[in-house]
C-alpha cells in the first residue's frame, strides 16, 4: 500500500475519475471488471455498484462475510450524502476533533466514513452512483476501487488521466 494520500490528491481523483456516461450495462462491465481483478488477486472482497442507490451489481468473493455488506452500505450512504468518496470525508475529519459522526450529525449505524467507497459522477450532470468495496484495510479499499475506475475509464471510455 502506498503512503497516506492527501485530501487535495482525494478530491483530484473525484474530479478526474468521471464517466461520459453512466447506465445499467456500464454499472454492470465495471462491476465485472472488479470482480476479475479481485478474483485475480484472491481478494476477499465485496463488490457493489449503484445508480441512484439501485444496486445494478454485487458479488462477495470467499471470505467475506454479511458485515461486509453493511459497510458497503454505510459507506456508500457517506458518498450519496456528502458527493465525496467515503475516505475523503473519513480523511478530512481534524484529529482530536470532533468525530464524523458528530461534525455532521449522522448516525453510525447508517453511515461509515472509510475508504471503500467512490462517487460515480457523469460529466455535466453530476454525482449518479456508487461504486464500493469492503473487505481490506480502508486505504487498500479505496486504492483497489480507484485502481478499477482508472483501468476502465481508459478502456471503455479511451479516458486516461491520474
Amino acid at each position: 500500500m502506498a503512503n497516506e494520500i492527501t485530501l487535495s490528491e482525494l478530491l483530484r481523483q473525484e474530479a478526474v475519475l468521471t464517466f461520459p456516461a453512466f447506465d445499467n450495462e456500464v454499472a454492470i462491465a465495471l462491476g465485472s471488471l472488479a470482480l476479475a481483478v479481485a478474483r485475480e488477486r484472491a481478494l476477499p472482497v465485496a463488490i457493489n455498484v449503484t445508480r441512484n442507490r439501485q444496486q445494478l451489481f454485487h458479488a462477495a468473493l470467499p471470505g467475506t462475510t454479511l458485515d461486509n455488506d453493511h459497510w458497503i452500505a454505510r459507506k456508500s450512504a457517506v458518498v450519496y450524502r456528502f458527493g465525496h468518496s467515503s475516505f475523503y470525508m473519513g480523511q478530512s475529519t481534524v484529529p482530536g476533533g470532533p468525530s464524523f459522526h458528530e461534525r455532521h450529525m449522522v448516525d453510525a449505524k447508517d453511515y461509515a466514513a472509510h475508504g471503500g467507497s467512490f462517487p460515480i459522477s457523469v460529466e455535466g450532470t453530476g454525482l449518479v452512483g456508487a461504486i464500493t468495496v469492503s473487505g481490506l484495510p480502508q486505504q487498500a479499499d479505496h486504492e483497489l476501487v480507484v485502481e478499477i475506475l482508472v483501468r476502465f475509464l481508459a478502456e471503455r471510455f479511451g479516458k486516461t488521466g491520474l
